[in-house]
């Protein structure tokens, strides 16, 4: 029965009830039903109450909708809304509010005396149940949506099945739906109106709810998805590169980090760079080591391969990833083998032609003192070019190069011979003002190039045949003859192995012996640059 013959029933009908109090309000809140609204007020009265020496009864009949929880509809027929409150805020359809009198002395008895009334209501949203009922929220309309005007504090507009629409002061309404996981209670954007309408909000909501009744929780889902587009259009292997260098520089040298910036710029950022770091695979790392093997640089490919795997492991490392691809390959697995190749040196035997050569060198002087240093001291080129004043000792004849300049990354003493303090003696009138003993031709804050001494070497005829590098294993190999201690030529190379611990030691020992060592082999680079020949040392073997 709908309201309107329902209260002309009750007010024109013959049963004597209709004259009744609680009668007549329930009438009056009949006639307060609008024909529109969000809200239809219900009349505050408790079910199963006498007045009057009339029993009220109050029953809802109505079905849940799919999506809740259970997900099938669920008829409740007759449900006593006191003493078995439908607590959980479900949206309901087809709901029947009935209200039944009855005189007080049939209590108990099955006689059908007493009037029943009704009100049906379509689909009015969730029924919010307390100890007095307080209303029915009416579905929303897109009518009541667009006339709704801000106010001073943000206000809701709900629709059921806990949508609902922010209207904020500033004037903004944005679709909210609140929900329930795992005994949290959420709140999840569903987007901004009238961008998305009223239909399109229930259609997500509805998505939602669908993803929330298979144990999924729609918030988290959502936010997942976002991050994988996000992994997929920005991050990058080259973005999160140079994130890696960023992170990885901090004790590298300037240089060093410069070079690898320089690597993967030129071999890896044309190829790999605008790809998603997360969907690059370990074919794609075999075609890139490969593509640089043909180019006749396999150590350089071998060398890429590992400074990638370093990138990898950083993106797995802080999310941007879930495998590290290089980790499922090694260099041996798809590049060719290749002989390892000692840096070119002259034999011992023409050890004496090339001291005179470098002594009547005809390029620079600071470029002939820097190939007599190395040969005296047999430090790497880099160590040599780089080298400072301020790490010289003069008065105690040392020469203390910083854990930072080192391979080894510990710090190195080389003691000084004389014939070396000779060579500083002559360095000091040439770049004594200063900060680098070689500094470069065009910028003398900067050292001269790691190529100088190797250049220089074939204007004099040994292209291919000596290098910077090569004076270290000339001198390895003549004091090893010679009988020097094997533990005291390996420390004076910076070749013996360290960790952490015993770095901060070995740098230091043998010092004494160490330093007999190295003025004996200045005396014979010098006897035998002079005698034309290699002469005998003149020093006892430590």
């Amino acid at each position: 029965m709908k309201e309107s013959k329902l209260a002309d029933f009750l007010r024109a009908g013959p049963t004597q009830p209709a004259r009744l109090p609680v009668v007549e309000k329930f009438v009056a809140f009949l006639s307060q039903i609008p024909p529109r609204g969000p809200f239809l007020p219900v009349v505050p009265v408790y079910n199963y109450c006498t007045v009057n020496n009339m029993r009220f009864m109050a029953f809802l009949d109505t079905e849940e909708v799919a999506g809740s929880s259970p997900v099938v509809p669920t008829k409740i027929r007759f449900r006593d809304i006191q003493r078995h409150p439908v607590r959980n805020n479900k949206p309901l359809i087809n709901k029947r509010f009935i209200v039944f009198l009855r005189p007080e002395v049939y209590r108990g008895s099955h006689a059908p005396v007493g009037v029943l009334m009704g009100v049906d209501f379509p689909r009015v949203g969730v029924f919010p149940l307390s100890g007095i009922w307080e209303g029915f929220p009416m579905a929303l309309t897109d009518t009541e949506i667009r006339r709704s005007k801000p106010g001073d504090k943000p206000y809701k507009l709900s629709d059921g099945g806990g949508l609902h629409l922010m209207v904020t002061p500033s004037g903004g309404k944005l679709w909210r739906w609140k929900y329930r996981f795992e005994g949290a209670e959420k709140l999840m954007a569903l987007g901004r109106y009238p961008e998305i309408l009223l239909g399109e909000a229930r259609e997500r909501r509805d998505t939602a709810r669908k993803r929330l009744a298979n144990s999924i929780d729609p918030m988290a889902e959502r936010k997942a998805e976002k991050t994988a587009v996000m992994v997929a259009t920005e991050y990058t292997f080259e973005k999160i590169a140079e994130h890696w260098l960023e992170h990885w520089r901090g004790n590298k040298s300037a240089r060093h980090a410069a070079t690898t910036r320089n690597r993967l710029r030129a071999n890896v950022y044309p190829i790999l760079g605008s790809h998603p770091i997360a969907e690059i695979e370990p074919t794609e790392l075999v075609e890139l080591a490969k593509g640089i093997e043909t180019r006749g640089a396999s150590d350089m490919a071998k060398r890429i391969l590992q400074i990638v795997g370093m990138v990898l492991r950083y993106a797995v490392a802080h999310g941007y990833s879930k495998r590290n691809p290089a980790s499922e390959i090694r260099p041996s697995d798809i590049l060719k083998p290749t002989r390892k190749k000692n840096m070119a040196r002259i034999d011992a035997k023409e050890l004496p032609t090339l001291l005179r050569s470098i002594e009547l060198y005809q390029g620079t002087h600071l470029t002939r003192l820097a190939m007599k240093m190395m040969a005296q001291t047999f430090v790497r080129t880099s160590e040599l070019i780089c080298a400072r004043w301020d790490e010289f000792d003069l008065e105690a004849n040392r020469w203390t190069i910083p854990a930072e300049r080192m391979k080894m990354k510990t710090p190195h003493i080389v003691a000084l011979s004389r014939q070396t303090m000779e060579v500083l003696e002559l360095l000091h009138d040439l770049s004594g003002s200063e900060e680098l003993l070689f500094p470069g031709e065009q910028d003398r804050k900067k050292p001269m190039s790691n190529m100088t001494i190797l250049k220089a070497l074939e204007r004099m005829g040994y292209k291919g045949r000596m290098t910077g590098h090569g004076f270290r294993g000339l001198a390895s190999t003549i004091l090893h003859e010679q009988g020097y201690n094997h533990d005291h030529i390996e420390l004076q190379l910076a070749h013996a192995p360290r960790n952490a611990v015993s770095a901060a030691y070995n740098h230091a020992l043998y010092l004494e012996p160490r330093a007999k060592m190295m003025q004996d082999w200045a005396d014979f680079l010098e006897r035998t640059q002079r005698g034309g020949k290699v002469l005998p040392f003149c020093g006892t073997a430590a």
